[in-house]
């Protein structure tokens, strides 16, 4: 029974032990901070090459050979295929051949139109008909040339869709070449973020902007906003915007995507640490302090949400004080001990403010 006692006493000399320490514990807090600062908003995009077309056939015929690899880096009037050029060969002999006698026949008709011989009439005939048979040659030499399909510029040959041997018909798609010492970037931006855009963009030389490619890493490369469309998307709200970026390892490939980071300025704005909000359903919670120490749940609205902050658009002020750390060890109404930490520091130390 004694033992009971002693352990009995013990417990409570524990509880009350235990409880002291509780009352004795201080409570981090501090209070919003105003600053100037800018994040960077992430805009889906889509990258495309600064010139990006296809190559088709201009004559029908069999792809006799073909001088280049999917892939493969080539220079503009560089040759990549070639269509069985016999046909277009016999034409253009046969109008050669052609254009040779009309052109013997006009020299003969004009040393006799020179003797007063024939009339003008007759030379002027002549004339025509060598005009002709050199407009045919030429036609035929152009024939020819079609069955040879070289590069207009520099750039990436793509997937081939026709093979060694394979009859293509006069329009019928060879691959694509791509020119990636540019490359064009595509993205959607919604009409409250372009107003403000527009509005800076008065009295800045032009925005740059980052690429975050597709496995998270960003470009090396920043880049330039240089043409928005003419008009917004009915449906969606949004207007596309288009930056240019250097290339000039060529990583960047035509269809790739990624992220779009725009530096967006924030002017005077009230920020928070992450930590110390709490939810409630779909809603944002802090716990503010008031000079007695006593703690009270407050709803806030959230602006803007960065690593680790948030900006606070309504519900606080700059001179509250609220709490940054322990927030599941009170309730409403609690008295707690506190330790007031100075905003600049709290912010410091989660080291994610951009300062203007």
């Amino acid at each position: 029974m004694l033992i009971g006692l002693y352990m009995a006493m013990s417990s409570i000399s524990s509880c009350k032990t235990e409880q002291k320490h509780e009352a004795a514990e201080k409570f981090p807090v501090s209070s919003p901070i105003l600053i100037d600062t800018f994040i960077k908003k992430e805009y889906v995009c889509q990258i495309r090459s600064i010139q990006h077309i296809e190559l088709r056939a201009l004559e029908k015929g069999y792809i006799e050979q073909i001088f280049v690899d999917e892939g493969q880096p080539v220079k503009a009037g560089q040759l990549l295929f070639q269509i069985r050029p016999a046909v277009y060969k016999a034409e253009a002999q046969r109008a050669a051949a052609e254009a040779n006698f009309a052109g013997i026949e006009y020299a003969n008709t004009k040393r006799l139109a020179d003797s007063n011989i024939v009339s003008s009439n007759e030379l002027a005939l002549a004339k025509a008909k060598l005009d002709k048979a050199n407009a045919e040659l030429s036609l035929a030499h152009t024939h020819l040339k079609f069955t040879e399909i070289r590069a207009p510029f520099d750039g990436i040959i793509d997937r081939f869709s026709v093979r060694l041997g394979s009859l293509v018909d006069e329009g019928e798609l060879l691959t694509s070449l791509s020119d990636n010492s540019k490359m064009w970037v595509y993205f959607n931006v919604p009409e409250v973020e372009y107003l403000d855009y527009a509005t800076r963009a008065k009295s800045d030389t032009g925005i740059k902007v980052e690429l975050q490619m597709a496995n998270g890493e960003v470009f090396d490369h920043t880049g330039k906003i240089e043409t928005i469309e003419a008009e917004f998307n009915n449906e969606t709200g949004n207007i596309a915007f288009r930056a240019t970026f250097p290339n000039p390892s060529k990583i960047l490939r035509h269809g790739e995507t990624g992220n779009i980071l725009m530096p967006v300025q924030l002017k005077r704005a009230m920020v928070i640490p992450q930590k110390a909000t709490f939810d409630i359903l779909d809603k944002k919670y802090v716990f503010v302090v008031d000079n007695n120490h006593r703690v009270t749940s407050k709803e806030i609205t959230i602006g803007v949400e960065m690593p680790h902050l948030y900006t606070v658009t309504s519900g606080l002020q700059v001179t509250d004080k609220i709490l940054i750390d322990g927030l599941r060890k009170v309730k409403n109404n609690d008295k707690i001990s506190v330790d007031f930490i100075e905003p600049r520091k709290v912010i410091d130390a989660l080291g994610q403010l951009h300062a203007e």
